[in-house]
């Protein structure tokens, strides 16, 4: 496990005053953005003041919030004047282009994209597993790729009682990891394929309806591995602070619609029964375990889908290794929540200290302020 996961719980800053934060979502109009504002309603998540924002062609819509239609603005240079945290759902360019600006305006970034998930300054974090080095960040804070969220929630309690020396992955994963276009795209080529009628895409490379293919990231030429199998590899080292982890993946599009799945082959540091794997994962934070062999019933995007938790299952020693220090399982997970929306919304309640017996929010230049947990204001307080 990470060196510093036993470390002191993270303290961060302090929205001005007793105030709950005043809050923008970059991006709030695609997939993740959506379920951005579904996680902080369903989580109660305090905000002073909500500021939705994404592109010039989506300025003016409204998006409905705690009961109030809530305006979508266009995002500019100067839109996080009076913001204490920013979540970042719109693509690595623009992450890096606007949030520098939001940490100069005195906010704290949570950002969905690749742009900062190398960047060792920035902690990039799952709260189920690395919550401590929130402790380090300087504005800026990462979520991960989203099946590497997924994975290392199954795999941290793993982990910390028998360290991981080598991962063997294939994921299966759902249209929505490529945007909301890319689901429609399922849809209308599902629809055609039923029809009999020839489908052209657009959005993904191939057709999506009743076939699989390689994820759509472009492949390096030299190592032969995709864009996302290398985001995996990476952040998965990084998360579980194993920067030499032997990792092997292939990730595939599959035609669903939404979650993720991911086969695991994991060997061991020393032998680990079944029965204690299921015991490790049935106490873990974010997890729910679905191992049951008799009915022949293990995780299931179609189970996963809109949950919270990730699911874990197929729990079995390998039999290619008699050392019986491999162990298989197969977990699920919605992308769209622990992989992306929900994995932000939970970090930002660290740093709002929700869920921390010493709660403080807000910008490096504040820390030390204390804090303490606040109401969560009405639609109308949202909307002013």
């Amino acid at each position: 496990m990470p060196r510093d996961a036993e470390a002191q719980t993270p303290s961060s800053i302090e929205a001005p005053g007793e105030k709950a934060p005043a809050v923008a979502i970059v991006g709030a109009t695609g997939a993740v953005g959506a379920e951005l504002l579904r996680c902080l309603e369903k989580r109660d998540f305090p905000v002073r003041h909500l500021r939705l924002l994404a592109s010039p062609r989506s300025a003016g819509r409204t998006l409905r919030f705690r009961d109030a239609e809530l305006p979508v603005e266009a995002l500019t240079g100067t839109s996080f004047a009076g913001i204490d945290l920013a979540l970042f759902s719109a693509g690595a360019e623009i992450s890096r282009r606007y949030a520098p600006l939001a940490v100069e305006a005195g906010a704290v970034v949570v950002d969905n994209s690749s742009a900062f998930r190398k960047d060792p300054a920035v902690p990039l974090v799952v709260p189920e597993v690395n919550a401590a080095t929130l402790a380090r960040h300087c504005g800026i804070v990462a979520n991960p790729n989203c099946v590497a969220a997924v994975a290392v929630v199954a795999l941290a309690p793993l982990h910390r009682v028998r360290p991981i020396r080598r991962i063997v992955a294939s994921t299966y994963q759902a249209a929505s990891g490529a945007g909301a276009a890319a689901m429609e795209e399922l849809v209308r080529s599902t629809e055609a394929h039923l029809r009999g009628e020839p489908f052209e895409p657009k959005v993904l490379p191939h057709s999506a309806a009743f076939n699989v293919f390689s994820h759509n990231a472009a492949v390096d030429p030299e190592s032969g591995y995709n864009g996302e199998e290398l985001k995996f590899m990476a952040e998965v080292r990084r998360l579980l602070d194993v920067p030499d982890l032997p990792i092997g993946i292939t990730c595939i599009r599959v035609p669903v619609l939404r979650t993720h799945a991911i086969s695991l082959s994991i060997e061991l540091e020393a032998p680990l029964s079944t029965e204690e794997a299921r015991s490790l994962l049935a106490a873990a934070p974010g997890v729910r375990l679905v191992d049951d062999r008799a009915a022949n019933h293990f995780p299931m995007p179609s189970e996963a889908s809109g949950e919270d938790e990730v699911l874990v299952g197929r729990l079995r020693t390998d039999l290619a290794d008699p050392s019986g220090r491999t162990l298989a399982l197969f977990v699920a997970g919605d992308q769209l929540l622990k992989g992306a929306a929900l994995n932000a919304v939970q970090i930002a309640e660290l740093l709002l200290g929700q869920a921390m017996p010493h709660p403080s929010f807000g910008h490096p230049r504040d820390a030390g302020r204390g804090g303490s947990r606040r109401h969560s204001p009405s639609a109308r307080e949202v909307a002013s």
